[in-house]
Formats: structure tokens, sequence, C-alpha cells
């Protein structure tokens, strides 16, 4: 009796024991879910298809993981219109935007603009890049052979031409505005055939396939390291560059999401050109910096989108 007896009170403090311990254990997981970050989803649309864009994006998200203290995934747009769905499904929480997209994504209230992005400005003589100086917005940029007997826009008329995505400022929307300006459709008066990204687009008219491209201001730079066999500087001339200027990039999130974590994030973008992690990313977009956006200098798109879908 006495040995059941002991054995009972002893099963009884080893019992309590559990149970503290169980308390405390459980006390400690919902602390760390409490102080716990979710996890941030940024999406970008590549400048080519090639798969060299993925295995950069890597590092950017290592980068961002970092400087947010948070888990961030970085996913690739297919093209300009899966970012704006996946912005208004609220799949992704930041978008680098090219700037219809953006502003397709404003108009749907899934976007909000916190900073826009700088490049590298242009000598719009010599087509080659200008030491130091960065600007805010871009021209479309009409590229053909070099020893094409084009010399002016008008000229596209009856001409095989290939673009971007019909959702592309400077490869589709600038230039279809400003050809129709000209009095020439090239809807109706010409050939336009969509390709995947510039690099495709160069290669086409390179070949003979297309006799000109709709691509961005400087593509012939951005790209010329990818074509061993061209000098592109050489190879190609620009035809024409738009008057409209384009708004670069921004960089946009989720009109709701919290204003310290949106404050976190443009903190974060603002410092990228001041290590030299952050350049590395930014070279993805060829960004060399950020600065606050306005959102009025978008307003542009919506009058050469209307203008091109007439």
């Amino acid at each position: 009796m006495q040995f059941k007896q002991l054995a009972k009170g002893f099963m009884g403090v080893m019992l309590l024991a559990a149970l503290s311990g169980c308390g405390g254990s459980g006390d400690t997981s919902s602390s760390s879910e409490d102080t716990s970050k979710e996890k941030l989803v940024v999406q970008f649309v590549p400048t080519n298809n090639d798969g060299s864009m993925e295995a950069k994006a890597k590092p950017f998200a290592d980068y961002l993981s970092k400087k947010l203290d948070r888990d961030v995934e970085v996913t690739l747009a297919t093209d300009y219109s899966t970012i704006v769905e996946a912005m208004s499904s609220g799949q992704v929480d930041v978008g680098i935007m090219p700037p219809a997209a953006y502003v397709q994504a404003k108009d749907m209230d899934a976007a909000e603009a916190i900073l826009t992005s700088q490049l590298g400005d242009y000598d719009q003589e010599t087509g080659l890049p200008l030491k130091g100086e960065l600007t805010n917005t871009f021209k479309g940029e009409v590229l053909v052979k070099a020893d094409s007997d084009m010399t002016k826009l008008t000229d596209l008329k009856g001409k095989n031409i290939a673009t971007l995505s019909p959702n592309s400022a400077s490869g589709y929307i600038y230039p279809v505005a400003e050809l129709k300006d000209a009095g020439v459709d090239p809807t109706t008066d010409a050939k336009m055939t969509t390709v995947n990204d510039i690099p495709s687009e160069i290669t086409a008219v390179l070949n003979g396939q297309m006799d000109a491209a709709f691509v961005f201001e400087g593509a012939r730079n951005i790209f010329g390291s990818s074509f061993s066999d061209n000098d592109l500087m050489k190879d190609l001339k620009v035809l024409y560059l738009t008057e409209g200027d384009i708004p670069n990039d921004a960089i946009a999130v989720q009109p709701d999401m919290d204003k310290d974590l949106k404050a976190e994030i443009k903190k974060v973008f603002l410092g990228m050109k001041d290590d030299e992690e952050g350049k590395e990313a930014m070279s993805l977009w060829s960004h060399q910096g950020y600065e606050e956006a306005a959102d009025s200098a978008y307003d542009t798109i919506r009058e050469y989108t209307k203008k091109a879908a007439e």
C-alpha cells in the first residue's frame, strides 16, 4: 500500500512538471509567432527571356531579405500583363513595373508607386551613354540596319516591324501612336510582329526577317554584349526617337500595405546605389538609383495608350 501511494505521488509530480513544461514551450512559440515577419513577394518583368534573369534574381532576393529582415521571394513575370494580374490579385506585394503596366495596375487600384527609377542618359546624336548623367525618362527607339535606305519614320509604311507587347511603352505604344500622328497606321499600313524580348527583335532585324524594331533608347548599348558576332553600334542605326518622353519604371506596392513596411521598402531601394550589393541588384534592370515618385508623371502614358489604340 505504501509503495502504491509513493508511486501515485511520484507520477503526480511528473505530470505537473510535464504540464508546466508544455505551458512554457507554448508561450515561447506564441511569442515567436508574434515577432515573426510575413514573407514579401516581389516581381519584375525580365528584359530578356534567355533564362539568365532567373539566376540573377536569387542574389536580389537574398539582398532584400537581409535588408528588410524578412523572407523575400523574387519572381519573374512572363510578360507585361501578368505582373498587372499578379498585383491586382494580391499575389505580389512589390512590383518593379514598366510604366504602362504600372498605369494599368494603378487604374485598377492595384498599385501605388513609392519610387521611380533613374537611368543613365544618352547622347541622342551618338547614341552613347552620357557619363554621370541620370534621367527619370527615356525615349522609344526605332532600330533598322545601318545600310537601310530608310531615313524617316514614315518610311516604315509597308515594312515588317518587330514589336514587344502592346502593353510596352517603348516597344509598342509610343512609336505606334507617333506613327499614326505622322499619317501611317502600322496596324494596316505595315506588318507588325510581336516577339518575346528585345534581343529577339534585334536578331530579327540583323538577319533580315524584320525591317525595323521598336525598342527602348540605348538598347544597342544594353544588349551589345549578347551579340558577340556583331557590333550593334555599327550594324544598326536609330531611324527615329519618339518625341514623347516615357517615365521610367515604378517601384509599386499594394495600396493597402502597412505604412511602416512601405517606408522600410522605400528606404532599402533608395540606399541601393550606396553599396556594391545594391548596385548589383539594380543592374537587373539597368537602374542606377531611385527617387520619390510623382504619379502625375505617368499621365502621359494614358494619353499615348489611348492614341495607339484608336
